[in-house]
């Protein structure tokens, strides 16, 4: 265990991309021994590889770099699916809706019965039930 400590002193090591990267490459495994097509069998070896380059790299800067730029995108991506979720799904108390003119989006309260909304944006009016 020491031998390994003093390996990876100085070593960059595992981060959320790199864990990321290894979820990928098990999912297009699992897809390849679904599907058999065996050119998927070297697409999962390429992000795997990746990670262990990752981890085991002494460029620190340029990972944390890396790193914060998936954490960014990932945070958009999750933003933008709850985003859909709650235009979806709603929640209990309130519903969405989007201006016809300038698409806006609008969320009004619900059990109100029929009620006329005015776009915050460009002042227009339309009736929907809530």
């Amino acid at each position: 265990m020491n031998r390994f400590r003093n390996f990876m002193y100085g070593r960059y090591g595992f981060d959320q991309f790199t864990k990321a990267l290894i979820i990928c490459s098990l999912l297009i495994s699992v897809i390849t021994t679904l599907t058999r097509i065996n050119l998927l069998v070297i697409l999962s070896y390429i992000p795997f590889l990746y990670a262990l380059y990752r981890s085991f790299s002494k460029d620190i800067q340029r990972r944390s770099q890396e790193n914060m730029a998936y954490l960014r995108l990932e945070g958009s991506v999750r933003s933008k699916f709850n985003r859909i979720k709650l235009w979806l799904v709603g929640t209990k108390t309130h519903k969405y809706y989007t201006c016809s003119k300038c698409k806006q989006s609008i969320r009004v309260p619900r059990g109100k019965g029929k009620i006329v909304i005015t776009c915050p944006k460009c002042k227009a009016e339309f009736v929907r039930r809530t």
